[in-house]
């Protein structure tokens, strides 16, 4: 009889051998770990490359989450150029050249001269001449800038911002009741010259140039 039988076992209760059975774990168990890591891996770069194809289906223009949800990137667009009639303003179209705009030129201060002088500087870039003498009793010495631009309402954001080119400091109005397209360049007690002609180009220029609009970058 072997050690391991009980006293008082035996016939078929009788354990034979000399040593304890081994208790294995069952291999299922391991089978089903690899198979559960495996399938995680597959879909983590199913996942990533679901978000490749999104990426360069929308051309890189935003991004996804875990949970599928998008987050906008910002980006930018032109305004209208310049077109062989004019220049482009922000938010309004598109602006008369020089040649198209009528100035008028008052002198509302006390020294002689000045709005003819003015009026052919602006001649020589570009701009067409109306009127020029003093300025009505309504802004005679009543100007205390540099000067100021005046024109009908439509003029607003066509050629009163083409004109401040030439006068980066003056202040700008407009007159609903005004009629015609003609504005004036009021001459202000605080003026000496009209921005250089250089600059003046240069802000024509920038004025014409498309101005990339950046949209609201949303959070994810």
């Amino acid at each position: 009889m072997s050690m391991l039988t009980p006293p008082g076992m035996g016939g078929k209760y009788r354990i034979t051998g000399d040593k304890y059975p081994r208790m294995r774990p069952h291999r299922r168990r391991g089978r089903m770990a690899v198979v559960v890591v495996a399938c995680g891996a597959v879909l983590g770069v199913a996942g990533w490359g679901t978000l490749q194809l999104i990426d360069v289906f929308t051309g890189g223009g935003g991004t996804a989450t875990a949970a599928g949800a998008g987050c906008s990137v910002k980006t930018t667009k032109a305004s209208p150029a310049a077109s062989p009639s004019g220049v482009a303003v922000a938010g309004t179209g598109v602006a008369p050249k020089p040649a198209q705009i009528t100035v008028n030129v008052f002198n509302a201060t006390t020294r002689s001269g000045l709005a003819k002088t003015t009026a052919d500087e602006l001649r020589k870039r570009g701009f067409k001449i109306g009127e020029v003498g003093n300025a009505t009793k309504q802004y005679d010495k009543k100007v205390a800038g540099t000067g100021m631009l005046l024109g009908p309402a439509s003029s607003l954001n066509t050629s009163l911002p083409v004109l401040a080119t030439q006068l980066t400091t003056a202040e700008r109005r407009t007159d609903a009741a005004r009629a015609g397209t003609a504005v004036d360049l009021i001459i202000g007690n605080q003026f000496k010259a009209l921005t250089s002609q250089a600059a003046s180009v240069k802000a024509l220029s920038a004025l014409a140039a498309p101005q990339p609009t950046a949209t609201t970058k949303k959070g994810c």
